[in-house]
Formats: structure tokens, sequence, C-alpha cells
């Protein structure tokens, strides 16, 4: 049976009633006429004493969840601009290795790639994009060569992280270029990169539609290396412990340290944690000396090539 919808002092009254408090009411109500219920319920969850009846531990303030939702915001955008990082190195490496050996079309070759069906599935994703593509470098070279599809270095800068990702991981695994990237990228593995890669475009799909990363369970599966290149954590995430996002978050600082020698994305996330200090990281799977963990502790990864 659907709910009956509830108007701002109905909310609020609601969640008096489960014994919520308020720090300031009129602010509480201006903010739920802009961030709906719905949405801070992910933050609040966690506060309940009893999950079932939906009451709230003693002395728990609507600020409180308003506070982990602001954090989790900051943090969207603070990953949001790691991953486009790496999406950049990932398609200027992608192109050049590709490019280098085998000519300006590599990508049109079935060829290089492992599965035919994920091929084919490719061209037309691509096809797709480029004739969706409002980019003044794909207007121009469909004016001058109406009849020529476009060198890889055009065709692949309108395509998504999605469907990059999924290129690369299709290369064959022979291909010496597929490894050169890993490594490029700091790891031994093309396999590795590739998992991450796919939860990185998870995580990046996340954040395109404000979903909360806070305490988000990571539902699709990736590898975690042997050995890194270098140091990463001083332990191996099982399973488990790659559900939640602190492990790939590593993973993406520690692929920004080699792509962006010199970033601020670690001095960002401690002045997050700094501006937010009652946020419950372990919710996120951060362990409780997580600064000393070898990603956090060291300056620069690049200190140690």
């Amino acid at each position: 049976m659907a709910k009956d919808p509830k108007n701002i002092q109905e909310q609020i009254d609601f969640l008096e009633s489960r014994q919520m408090s308020f720090r300031d009411i009129f602010k509480a109500s201006h903010l739920l006429s802009n961030i709906s219920y719905y949405r801070l319920k992910g933050y609040w969850y966690e506060m309940q004493a009893d999950v079932k009846n939906h009451i709230f531990h003693k002395n728990v303030y609507f600020e409180d969840a308003l506070d982990l939702y602001n954090f989790d915001r900051h943090f969207r955008l603070l990953v949001f601009n790691a991953i486009e990082r790496i999406e950049i190195a990932l398609r200027t490496k992608l192109i050049y290795q590709m490019s280098i050996s085998y000519g300006a079309k590599w990508y049109l070759d079935e060829t290089h790639f492992h599965s035919k069906n994920h091929f084919d599935g490719f061209l037309e994703k691509i096809e797709n994009d480029i004739e969706q593509s409002s980019e003044e470098f794909i207007v121009k070279h469909y004016e001058n060569h109406p009849a020529d599809n476009p060198e890889s270095w055009k065709a692949l800068e309108v395509i998504s992280l999605n469907t990059l990702s999924k290129l690369y991981s299709n290369l064959k695994p022979q291909l010496p270029e597929k490894s050169r990237i890993a490594n490029e990228f700091g790891l031994n593995s093309h396999k590795d990169l590739s998992s991450w890669l796919r939860t990185i475009t998870f995580i990046r799909n996340l954040i395109a539609h404000h979903s909360r990363l806070w305490n988000r369970v990571m539902v699709n599966k990736y590898s975690w290396p042997n050995n890194s290149r270098y140091p990463l954590l001083s332990y191996f995430p099982n399973e488990e412990r790659r559900k939640k996002i602190f492990p790939i978050f590593s993973a993406i600082i520690y692929l920004n340290e080699i792509i962006s020698p010199g970033n601020s994305l670690k001095e960002e996330f401690l002045a997050l944690v700094n501006q937010f200090p009652k946020t419950p990281l372990y919710k996120m799977g951060f362990p409780p000396k997580w600064k000393q963990e070898p990603i956090f502790k060291n300056t620069s990864i690049t200190g140690n090539i």
C-alpha cells in the first residue's frame, strides 16, 4: 500500500515522534524544502536505536544527519575530480600506446580485441556517440572527410569513462600495450587495472546521479594486487573489506599520485575530515589508524620511483 505524502511540518513532527531532536526547527523546515526527506533518510538510518520501529538513539539531532550529508556532498566532489584525472590519463595512454603501435584507426580493427560481441557493441556505441557529438573537432572532421571515420584521438575523446574502461578491458591480454598502460599506472597486472576501472566507473556514475557515497556498499567486486609497484596499504583488503569505499578510495589516491605528482587530493580529504570531525569514517571501511597507512603517510609515491 502506498504511503500518504507528508508536508514539511508533518515530516518534522514525524521525526520528533521517533525521538529525533532539532536545534533549529525553522532552518530544518527550510532544508527539508530543498533536500528531500527521503534523500536525508540514508544518512540518519544508522542513527536509529531501534531499526524495526525507527526510533532514534538519545541526543540524535537532525543537524547530525545534515552534517553527514554535507560531508558526503563534499566527498563526492573531491572523488569526482580525482576520477576525472584517471579518465583523462586512461584516454591519453590508450590512444597513444595503441596508435603508435597500430595506427590512427586501431579502434576499428577487430583483431585487437578479445570479444567480438563486446567489440560490435563498442562500434555501435561509439558511432552513436560520434553522431550525437557537438564537439567542434568532430563536426569539422565530417565537414572535411564526410565518408571517413575519425582518428582515435578524435573518436575516443567523445566516449564515456564506462565505454573507455570496457574498451581497455576488451583489448587482447597478450597485447604488450595493454600491460604497458597498466604499468604506467603503477600496476603489475592489466587485470587489476581493468578491475579497478570498472569499480571507479561505478563510483563515478553514483556521483553523477548525486547518490550517497558515505556508507555505500560496493556491489561490484574488484581485485586487489598481491603487490603494488609503490606503497599502498599495509594489509590485503579481503572481499568483505572491499565492500566499503576505503580500499578503492585508496586506489584512486594511488592512481592520482602517479598521474599527477604533488596533487592536493589527500590534503583536501584531510581538511574535509577536520571540517566534519564527527563523521564515522569506520562506516566507510576506514581502519582505526588509517592515517598511518602507506598511501596516506607517504608524501608522494613518486618519491619512491
